[in-house]
């Protein structure tokens, strides 16, 4: 397989494997497309490489700096902006998990937390059952937030031990 074809399998098989993390998979696509790269890259390069608008270049390029996979560089003498993408894997991956934990987990927290206050007749069939969930959904989703955190604090070796203990 020749360079060309090896990229561009990859862009394609990064965007579909993001669109299960519920990225889209144009922003999926720019960020394999900085990852491969070597060097920093323009929205016009990413928009000319990845056959995109200028929009949606831009657009995607702004939502990764705010997931924090991408940084912007200034190169002097030019007016252009240039993005780059973090390499390591590692760090991609407890980002992304951070990222998640604070789009999804958290808000879910924090409803739940405020549904877990039913007003009522707490010896209500309907209210206990309600309440109930609420808080076995409570115990869960603090169990995941914790497990989160641990990723995100750990570091790669102790993660990978960690996994292989597991799997045994």
């Amino acid at each position: 397989m020749r360079l060309p074809e090896a990229k561009e399998k990859f862009i394609q098989a990064w965007g579909t494997l993001a669109t299960h993390w519920g990225i889209s998979r144009t922003m999926a696509q720019v960020h394999a497309l900085l990852l491969i790269s070597p060097t920093s890259l323009s929205a016009e390069d990413v928009m000319e490489q990845l056959t995109i608008s200028r929009g949606n270049a831009n657009m995607n390029l702004r939502a990764l700096i705010d997931w924090g996979l991408v940084s912007k560089e200034l190169k002097s003498g030019e007016r252009k902006e240039f993005f780059s993408a973090e390499k390591d894997v590692w760090k991609i991956f407890k980002q992304i998990a951070k990222e998640r934990k604070k789009r999804e987990i958290e808000p879910i927290g924090s409803i739940l937390e405020e549904l877990k206050t039913i007003e009522g007749d707490k010896a209500n069939a309907d209210i206990k059952a309600f309440t109930n969930t609420i808080q076995d959904f409570q115990k869960f989703f603090s169990k995941t937030n914790k497990a989160i955190d641990t990723v995100i604090q750990a570091d790669e070796n102790w993660f990978f031990s960690t996994l292989i203990k597991l799997l045994k």
